[in-house]
């Protein structure tokens, strides 16, 4: 496993540039055995990849320049990375290049490869069936288990890869679900087992695909319900959604309002998720907020997109196609848009019709995340 270091200062970097062979006299009579150590020098502009090319060293080869996030070098330049005894990191990069290489090194990719979500060179669409893993009543990933699930996915996600992505096959679990009843914390919302979601993350762990765990927090925190699945959220395949409609404000119950979050709190998710993503080491991890009315977030502007997250919104509205069209460029043609990747939602009884992939594919911005209920 390579070693990884940053050059201290510029001086030493400089240094590290222009290394030559010890000058001597003459050579040792027996020779001792060195260890061949290859190095890998990673810079961040040509001017740099000069002066190590001048001392012989070969560009693309043990001299590798990255410009932006060290995520995006292609398989086989991180494959050169993995491969060097030494990797020395010119401080140019910034403060970020370090933990990057680590999760390089570390070797974990999002399934179908890469590890940068929607900027890795690969173009990728999330492709979903959403419900709860015990009952068909909240969506249709409840309709069968995990396995037929993976089939069902195949499914219908044809048409979704005609315009140049890959589709990667998704679950959307809800793992807390909006009730009627208070329940013994007074939330208003009843947390799925981990046992109940296990086999699916196992499932789409062993089908290369990707899991998403829904929150419908009800008078809770959505951090607070974030922490429930920490054991979850730690494996590189599985992913986080918040849904306001769900979020109640004390003394609010479920189906008299539309919830509402605001950017305050949607950060302490981010913060936190993030967080974990820098621990071990993860490629970078989505993070989905549910919205169909511009009340269902507040100060949405102000959400933070740290990179170690891809931070989407996903317009979840039902009914006529007219309508939820009107609600897409609504939501989409705000001034913060241009910061959140976009997601569409099929609805098989609710939308009137239910939208074809091309017509799903013709929006701006182009979804990056469909799901089905």
């Amino acid at each position: 496993m390579a070693a990884i270091r940053e050059a201290s200062s510029a001086p030493e970097v400089q240094a590290d540039f222009n290394l030559k062979p010890p000058e001597v006299d003459q050579p040792p009579a027996t020779p001792a055995p060195v260890a061949v150590v290859e190095r890998v020098w990673v810079v961040a502009d040509d001017e740099q990849a000069t002066t190590l090319a001048a001392q012989g060293h070969q560009i693309g080869n043990t001299v590798i320049v990255a410009t932006d996030d060290l995520r995006a070098l292609s398989p086989q330049t991180r494959q050169k990375i993995l491969d060097a005894s030494e990797v020395i990191v010119a401080p140019d990069l910034g403060e970020d290049a370090l933990w990057q290489l680590e999760v390089i090194r570390r070797g974990h990719e999002i399934p179908g490869g890469g590890l940068l979500m929607f900027d890795s060179g690969i173009n990728r669409r999330l492709v979903a069936l959403y419900g709860h893993p015990a009952t068909s009543a909240l969506g249709v990933l409840g309709e069968q288990g995990p396995e037929a699930g993976v089939e069902r996915l195949r499914s219908i996600s044809q048409g979704y890869d005609g315009d140049g992505y890959a589709v990667l096959p998704t679950f959307e679990i809800i793992a807390t679900v909006a009730s009627a009843s208070a329940g013994s914390d007074g939330d208003y919302s009843v947390g799925t087992l981990k046992d109940d979601i296990r086999p699916w993350i196992e499932a789409a762990a062993a089908n290369d695909m990707y899991v998403v765990l829904d929150l419908q927090s009800g008078r809770s925190d959505f951090l607070t319900q974030a922490k429930m699945y920490e054991e979850f959220l730690r494996l590189p395949h599985v992913g986080l959604a918040l849904d306001p409609e769900w979020r109640l404000k004390p003394h609010e119950v479920h189906l008299e309002q539309i919830g509402t979050v605001d950017a305050a709190e949607i950060n302490q998710v981010v913060e936190w998720l993030a967080g974990i993503v820098r621990e071990e080491a993860l490629p970078q991890k989505l993070l989905v907020l549910h919205q169909f009315r511009f009340s269902m977030i507040t100060d949405r502007e102000l959400i933070d997109t740290p990179p170690e997250l891809a931070v989407l919104i996903h317009m979840d509205g039902q009914g006529p196609l007219n309508l939820k069209y009107n609600t897409w460029n609504f939501l989409t043609n705000e001034p913060d848009a241009d910061q959140f990747y976009w997601g569409w939602k099929n609805f098989y009884d609710e939308d009137s019709p239910m939208a074809t992939p091309q017509q799903v594919l013709e929006l701006t911005p182009t979804p990056e995340f469909v799901s089905f209920q």
